[in-house]
């Protein structure tokens, strides 16, 4: 049975397991609070071997312009720790661009638009997704599922 990990990066992204069979969805596991909170590692590391999945689709993101240099690194830091984890654990990656994998769901940039078509697609996970500030959830449940599509 094929699974899929999908992954919104960022402090407060998340992850997300599609696969026959196979449904989860987290928030992006940190520690610490305020400009000293990171990506824990460890706890990251943990449920992916747990999820035991397949395949990788990381968000291909970058820093944006007027981004401060400070909030761009700790972006890039989140990214790095995502990617090393799954690397160590020997996961193959494969990055969408948040464009690519909206226009398949032909979703514009609104998050709200995201959370909803997770759970149209997902209704099971609804309490997963109740909130708006869920949206990263969905963003991981639809990237992961998006591959799981043969995208």
């Amino acid at each position: 049975m094929f699974k899929v990990l999908g992954v919104d990066v960022g402090l407060d992204g998340a992850i997300a397991l599609v696969g026959h069979g196979f449904l989860a969805v987290e928030d992006m596991p940190t520690m610490g609070s305020g400009r000293q909170r990171v990506i824990n590692g460890a706890e990251l590391c943990d449920i992916i071997t747990r999820w035991a999945p397949d395949l990788a689709v990381v968000e291909k993101v970058h820093a944006f312009p007027g981004q401060g240099v400070s909030s761009a690194f700790r972006f890039g830091q989140a990214l790095g720790t995502a990617e090393g984890v799954i690397t160590g654990l020997k996961i193959p990656i494969k990055y969408v661009s948040p464009a690519a994998w909206k226009r398949s769901y032909r979703l514009t940039s609104d998050k709200e638009q995201a959370r909803m078509r997770a759970i149209q697609l997902f209704p099971h996970m609804s309490d997963r997704l109740g909130r708006k500030k869920d949206h990263d959830r969905a963003e991981a449940l639809l990237i992961a599922a998006l591959q799981q599509d043969g995208e």
